[in-house]
């Protein structure tokens, strides 16, 4: 039985897609008596010739993507795009560093680990970019019996 005509009424009354017109099996006789847009709105409100639902695209696998990366997974070389300054700037990596510096220097000098004078020489050591980090300064230090 050819119902064409009557979904492409249905989908022009309903306001979808053809695809998205659902007739009821059952009543396909019926359905195929109905030539008009008034017929076709009957059989709509009796429940025969329905619309169905859109379909939308499911978030499962990015939702699950997400998730795994949070916990730092698919982080490895091949995931890697652009250079390692590109992806921690170079003024970043000496922000972070330069700091964690200081701050120790200050920690030593509030614990008279070193006297004034000793800071000043290797805070300025430190903005020269003299240490990488801290442990490198503290062998400096220790080395050159600046630490008391």
């Amino acid at each position: 039985m050819n119902l064409t005509t009557q979904k492409r009424l249905a989908a022009s009354v309903l306001k979808v897609g053809v695809n998205r017109v659902w007739i009821d099996p059952n009543e396909s006789e019926e359905v195929s008596r109905a030539i008009t847009r008034g017929n076709i709105k009957q059989l709509i409100n009796q429940g025969i010739i329905k619309a169905k639902p859109k379909t939308g695209i499911s978030s499962y696998r990015s939702k699950k993507l997400a998730e795994q990366k949070r916990k730092g997974k698919r982080k490895g070389r091949g995931s890697v795009k652009g250079a390692k300054k590109a992806r921690t700037p170079k003024k970043k990596a000496w922000m972070t560093t330069i700091r964690a510096l200081r701050k120790d220097l200050k920690s030593m000098r509030t614990n008279n680990e070193i006297d004034p004078t000793t800071y000043r020489k290797l805070y300025r050591m430190a903005k020269g970019g003299a240490f990488r980090s801290k442990s490198y300064m503290k062998t400096y230090a220790r080395d050159h019996d600046l630490i008391k």
